[in-house]
């Protein structure tokens, strides 16, 4: 069987998976999802053993050691994971929700209901906690999903989904369609334009992972894609800043964890405090030894301090503003105020998740409503940019596009809607 014949029989699957997955109640998808939870939990172990093996083969890769923290599975994230699909358990079920109704002069009644978009593929990098999301929120939507991780994890990603599978089985019998979450296993990167070249099986696509990724997707594609392309996002510390706030948000946004796509690359301060506040931060940011790569003005407020810092300086460049690092690397420009700092966010930022860090509200509800990403703060982090973080059980991914879905995308994100026309007998003149 060549490689475009095995996609296309994946596909076909996948459609036929997500027919019968219509007829699962709500009762039904939710105790599937709960035991789904229960069994990653009961084979934690096993789990642990299969990514062990993924971290030798990323190591060998040669990824780097926050890469390499994203693909890692302990039992704490295991466990993050089962109660992700609690949460989705727990959610309204998002299908069938009559979003609008009306009655025409004519007697005829219209209602636009919400429907599953029906099979969507998921294309991801590293980290296997996305399995389990993607999976879990695809099957409480109605939507057969098929899962292409990175070769890196595959241990991982195959042993999730077939945990997750035997599961659904185990709890509804043969009225669970095995090929409602199926992982595509060749490591032949032939095989997503194969499969993205079936609109007539595959109604969705959702890259998660790098730019160069997301944009050879898109341009490969012939079915929709839901894009984000990279994750440069911005804190701003404000002339009224409170700086042991800024010094608490700042070095969580960028240290928490900096290889996700909601961690911080670039710092802008206000040119009135940064004198008092890039010592502040920099010693901070030090302890981790975070490089900073710094505008002119930065690099003079900062060089007397580096004895103290901890962490490497060198001057930005042009391309640095613009790139996601996904290391302990940062960016760090001071500013002219907000109207400056809105003004980099949106020439150089990806539309992502930016915050500010002021006790002034006229300034923060300016900054708010100027720069155009699909999440912005005032006095957080960027790092509350998830699907779990916003109540809605786990994320499918986070859109920076501006058409359709934008931000965290959860159940509702995920389903389309038709009009039902109810008549009794009406014909148009």
């Amino acid at each position: 069987m060549t490689l475009s014949e095995q996609m296309t029989q994946v596909a076909k699957q996948a459609k036929a998976a997500s027919r019968l997955l219509g007829r699962l109640s709500s009762a039904e998808k939710n105790d599937a999802l709960r035991a789904m939870a229960d069994a990653l939990e009961r084979s934690s172990a096993t789990l642990q053993e299969a990514n062990a093996r993924d971290l030798q083969t990323a190591t060998a890769l040669g990824l780097s050691a926050a890469m390499l923290d994203r693909l890692r599975l302990d039992a704490k994230r295991i466990a993050a994971m089962a109660r992700g699909l609690r949460e989705v358990a727990a959610l309204p079920d998002p299908v069938g929700r009559v979003l609008e109704e009306r009655t025409r002069p004519n007697g005829l009644r219209l209602q636009k209901v919400s429907v599953p978009i029906g099979v969507i593929v998921i294309i991801f990098e590293s980290r296997p906690n996305v399995t389990a999301d993607a999976a879990g929120l695809c099957f409480k939507s109605g939507n057969a999903t098929i899962l292409r991780g990175g070769k890196e994890a595959l241990q991982s990603n195959k042993l999730i989904a077939d945990t997750m599978v035997n599961a659904g089985r185990a709890v509804l019998g043969a009225r669970f369609p095995s090929e409602a979450i199926q992982v595509v296993t060749t490591p032949d990167r032939q095989a997503i334009p194969a499969l993205l070249a079936l609109p007539q099986y595959v109604d969705l696509c959702i890259p998660r992972g790098g730019e160069g990724l997301i944009r050879a997707v898109a341009d490969c594609s012939r079915v929709p894609v839901i894009k984000h392309y990279k994750g440069v996002c911005h804190v701003y510390v404000d002339a009224d800043a409170d700086l042991k706030m800024a010094e608490e948000v700042a070095y969580n946004a960028k240290c928490q964890r900096p290889a996700v796509c909601n961690a911080m690359e670039t710092l802008l301060v206000d040119r009135k405090i940064a004198r008092a506040f890039l010592p502040l931060i920099g010693r901070r940011l030090g302890e981790q030894r975070v490089q900073l790569r710094v505008d002119a003005e930065a690099e003079a407020i900062l060089r007397p301090e580096i004895p103290n810092l901890k962490s490497e300086i060198k001057r930005a460049t042009e391309q640095d503003w613009f790139t996601e690092y996904n290391d302990y690397i940062l960016n760090v420009r001071v500013v002219d105020g907000v109207e400056a700092a809105i003004e980099h966010i949106n020439h150089y930022g990806s539309a992502h998740s930016d915050a500010i860090v002021t006790a002034n509200e006229t300034v923060a509800r300016r900054f708010l409503a100027e720069v155009d990403s699909a999440a912005v703060y005032w006095n957080a982090s960027t790092r509350f940019t998830d699907g779990g973080e916003f109540g809605m059980g786990a994320e499918i991914g986070i859109s920076t596009d501006k058409i359709g879905a934008r931000g965290p995308m959860g159940l509702e994100e995920l389903t389309s809607y038709k009009w039902l026309g109810l008549g009794n007998g009406q014909v148009r003149s």
